[in-house]
Parts: C-alpha cells; sequence; structure tokens
C-alpha cells in the first residue's frame, strides 16, 4: 500500500488520543474497583482493558489513512497487546508498567547493535523527517540509545518504588517531556551536522 499523508492533527490525534482517554480515565476511576465474572478489577485493570482495543483500532486506523506504519509504531502495538494482555488476565497491573521498560530496551539494543556494526539504524526510520550527514548520525544515534537505556532504568525505579498514580503520572508526562527536552538539546547537533534534503552523505 502505497504512503499517503494525512492531516498532521489528524495523525496526533490518533497517536496520543488512547494515552489522553486512558489517563483521563485512570484519573476518573483509580479509586473504585470493578466486580466482573466474580473478580474484582482495579480502575487501571479496567482502563488497560480498555486501551489494548482502542490502540488496535486507532493503528489499525492510521495505516489505512497513511499506508504505513513505522516499525516502532509495529512493536510498541505488539507489546501493548502482550503486556496489556497479560495485566487484565493475570489481574496484575507490574505488567503494564513493565512494557515501556522493554520497549525502551529493545529500541536501545537494536540502535546499539548498529552502532557496533558502524551504522546508525536510526537514520533508517528518521532520515526523512531529520536531514543529518553521516557524522550526525552517528552521534544521535549513540545518544537515543542512551536515552531509551537511561528511560527503561526511570520507568523501572518509577514503577517499583512509586504509587501506581505517580506512574501514570510520569509515563503520560514525564516520559514525553524528557523526549521533548532531549530534541531540544540537539540543537547544536543539528546546526553542525545538518544537511539540505537533497543534499546528504552515504554512510
Amino acid at each position: 500500500m502505497a504512503e499517503r499523508h494525512v492531516a498532521p492533527w489528524v495523525k496526533t490525534a490518533l497517536e496520543l488520543g488512547p494515552v489522553a482517554l486512558f489517563f483521563v480515565g485512570y484519573l476518573l476511576l483509580r479509586d473504585r474497583s470493578f466486580d466482573v465474572g466474580g473478580t474484582e478489577y482495579s480502575g487501571f485493570i479496567l482502563m488497560t482493558a480498555l486501551f489494548v482495543p482502542l490502540l488496535i483500532v486507532t493503528t489499525l486506523i492510521l495505516w489505512r489513512l497513511t499506508g504505513k506504519l513505522s516499525k516502532m509504531q509495529i512493536v510498541t502495538l505488539v507489546l501493548v497487546v502482550v503486556f496489556g494482555g497479560l495485566t487484565v488476565w493475570f489481574n496484575d497491573e507490574r505488567f503494564f508498567k513493565m512494557k515501556p521498560t522493554l520497549i525502551y530496551l529493545i529500541f536501545g539494543t537494536i540502535l546499539g547493535v548498529g552502532l557496533l556494526r558502524g551504522q546508525s539504524y536510526l537514520r533508517l526510520v528518521m532520515d526523512e523527517m531529520v536531514p543529518l550527514d553521516a557524522a550526525g548520525w552517528m552521534i544521535l544515534t549513540r545518544r537515543f540509545t542512551a536515552l531509551f537505556f537511561g528511560l527503561a532504568v526511570a520507568n523501572e525505579l518509577v514503577w517499583r518504588t512509586m504509587s501506581t498514580a505517580a506512574w501514570v503520572n510520569f509515563k503520560t508526562f514525564g516520559l514525553t517531556a524528557a523526549i521533548f527536552l532531549f530534541f531540544v538539546f540537539q540543537g547544536k547537533l543539528f546546526e553542525k551536522h545538518g544537511t539540505g534534503k537533497d543534499d546528504r552523505d552515504g554512510d
């Protein structure tokens, strides 16, 4: 299926909508419990059960509209389905809390393997969005690798030592803010190693 362009706000709504709804729903239901088939589920578990199919639907809509899904989106969806399913099946919120850790470890490891081979796998998925020369891509990939491993450690520390409410806030706002600030601090790198769209160095 050929890639198609959609309005940026539509793409953003489909990507962030499920996370925003999970956060709002959790705030409304976090102090409540629900009896389903004789088993008591917390508001967190209930919102997880709703989040998984919602993410599947929005991801499929995004694929139908754009004709393309990134490898990161596919891996994230698979892990959400697996860990969200385990969370609901075992009625244990720890599985869902571990999901970001595994996602960041996977991405960090993939980028790290590429670096060991002298390649920037990051360039394969971001080349159209961030025009950099070969040296710039290697630097950015090393920084992204460190970021992913750092976020994995941070997620583990938060969910293992803090309350569920603290983790939800961290997952919704903390991780997003960390990635945003990471890009903000790459300004000098983009200035020094940036290229025109039609003037990129090969690896």
